[in-house]
């Protein structure tokens, strides 16, 4: 299989195995030189709190870089709501898909779930009830993980959400790209690069962090799912974690055996109802 089209900028910061395919996508309808439909559906990372302005949050930048390397139009709907958990996206995206019918939707998940109080087992059980719905609706899903930021106030649990998402993908053939993978690994080579991806509350994503995440987002798109129909995913090549810069993260990003909106994080490191 070729390399995922080029989407490059070289102040964004290449990072390997952040995108897992975790099977092959379903064909979508669009055809011909109609449009591509995209439902971007999450909190306030969609929403692009911590951008200057709504142009820059992460779905219109996606839309931009996505006609640049197609040569065509690409129709990405933000419904993005700041402060929003698992539970109410859910009925968002129930509703949105009694209604319409995208090609794609991306669903930014986890955040405020892993920095408030959602049970574990019951924010799984939400997502998989999503997912199914959108699956059995004959369209293609990614999901996009929580991101990294440095003051976050219980590791242990943050990432336990990032590896359920991760299962999830893995159980039900979803694709999953991984904020998180990408955002620690930057962490870890340069503390500036990411402060550049966050916007100044050092919690949501800057200008920059968007643009990045939009580039990054619409490499994989145009290379695993294309204007013809999507490619059999191949196996990972390092299916047991998620291997960055020659050294891996200390989460495993693969199954483990057998609201009110604002603008700025809680101190300390955010509670809920942040992003």
């Amino acid at each position: 299989m070729a390399a995922p089209a080029e989407a490059s900028d070289p102040s964004c910061p290449t990072i390997k195995s952040i995108f897992s395919t975790n099977g092959a996508w379903q064909k979508p309808e669009a055809a011909g030189s109609s449009p591509i439909s995209i439902l971007a559906i999450g909190s306030s990372s969609t929403a692009g709190i911590g951008a200057s302005a709504p142009n820059f949050a992460y779905p219109a930048q996606l839309r931009l870089h996505l006609a640049a390397l197609w040569g065509m139009a690409a129709d990405v709907v933000n419904a993005g709501i700041g402060g929003e958990t698992v539970s109410t996206t859910v009925e968002r995206l129930e509703a949105a898909l009694r209604t319409g019918r995208p090609d794609l939707v991306i669903w930014q998940v986890g955040t405020n779930d892993a920095v408030g109080r959602e049970d574990e087992d019951h924010f799984r059980n939400l997502v998989q009830g999503g997912i199914s719905a959108v699956r059995d609706a004959g369209i293609d899903l990614v999901l996009l993980d929580p991101q990294f930021f440095p003051t976050i106030r219980n590791p242990q649990r943050y990432e336990g959400f990032v590896r359920t998402i991760a299962e999830l993908g893995v159980k039900n053939n979803v694709p999953v790209f991984s904020r998180y993978a990408l955002m620690k690994a930057l962490g870890e080579r340069s503390h500036d690069e990411l402060r550049a991806q966050l916007a100044k509350d050092g919690f949501h994503m800057s200008d920059h962090g968007y643009d990045c995440l939009a580039r990054s987002l619409a490499a994989e798109i145009a290379h695993h799912w294309g204007r013809t129909g999507p490619v059999a995913a191949q196996p990972e090549a390092t299916p047991k974690s998620a291997a960055v810069l020659g050294k891996p993260l200390s989460v495993n990003l693969q199954p483990s055996p057998g609201a009110s909106p604002q603008n700025s994080p809680p101190p300390a490191g955010p509670k809920a109802g942040a992003t």
